[in-house]
């Protein structure tokens, strides 16, 4: 199998805009937002975003083509309401349904700023994440960093997070999407890759690890997932796993699923 090498440009339209700083910040940080059919939960997670205490941010929201309800609508509402705490906030919509890989692929394509903060239109972050997650970045030292994760909504608990090692993933993945990443180590891993029934997360983290990147683990509940019967965890991941293990290890031979 052939692994791509570079992100896909897919289509998009700008449906709303603001730019309140002409050049991004030299400690900017742009937080990437997902969002396809999640009009209930998205002013929370664009509400959790709006209180961080890392000031230089800029936000991007990419709808993947919802149809079953208003998020579009209340993403854009949400944004002109405080436009003014953002360098910049852009709201775009995927001109088809593409999935969740590309429409972060489309986010960090956008983004200006090189750190870009990946979070789900149903997740949430406490105020202090993003600036504890800046300084492992700002010096270059690592590619990524990320926090122990707090689920919550039909089930509450903790992730399972922990320090960065290629023997922890050959079993599964324990690293969840929500992180602060490089833009330019995206794009040298590929960005991420569209597998039909989830685990594109933990295929773009193998493709760091198989490019020697490094990341950084930081031991504080700083992200929270949300349960809920519509998220990944609950829906088309359970149904596929044994053809995923097939794929993930095709990806990565070095992975021992079982």
């Amino acid at each position: 199998m052939t692994a791509r090498t570079s992100p896909r440009l897919v289509p998009f339209d700008v449906l709303f805009e603001k730019t309140n700083r002409a050049w991004p910040a030299k400690d900017g940080i742009t937080v990437a937002v997902s969002l396809f059919n999640y009009a209930r939960f998205v002013s929370e997670c664009l509400d959790s975003i709006v209180r961080q205490t890392h000031s230089c941010l800029e936000l991007v929201v990419v709808d993947d083509h919802s149809e079953k309800d208003a998020s579009v609508e209340v993403a854009r509402r949400w944004m002109e309401q405080n436009s003014t705490r953002f360098d910049r906030l852009s709201l775009l919509r995927h001109t088809r349904n593409q999935g969740l890989a590309e429409a972060r692929n489309t986010a960090f394509e956008y983004a200006r700023t090189d750190p870009v903060f990946v979070i789900d239109a149903d997740n949430q972050i406490y105020p202090r994440a993003l600036a504890r997650l800046f300084g492992p970045l700002q010096h270059r030292e690592f590619d990524a960093a990320y926090t122990q994760i707090e689920l919550f909504g039909d089930q509450s608990g903790l992730g399972y997070a922990d320090v960065w090692s290629k023997s922890f993933f050959r079993p599964g993945n324990y690293v969840d999407a929500m992180a602060l990443i490089s833009k330019r180590s995206w794009r040298q891993a590929g960005g991420y890759t569209h597998i039909e029934g989830g685990w594109e997360d933990f295929d773009f983290w193998c493709k760091f690890v198989d490019r020697g990147m490094r990341a950084l683990y930081i031991p504080e509940i700083l992200c929270r997932y949300r349960v809920h019967g519509t998220s990944m965890l609950r829906t088309d991941t359970v149904t596929a796993t044994a053809r995923l293990k097939v794929e993930l290890t095709m990806r990565h031979p070095w992975l021992h699923l079982r």
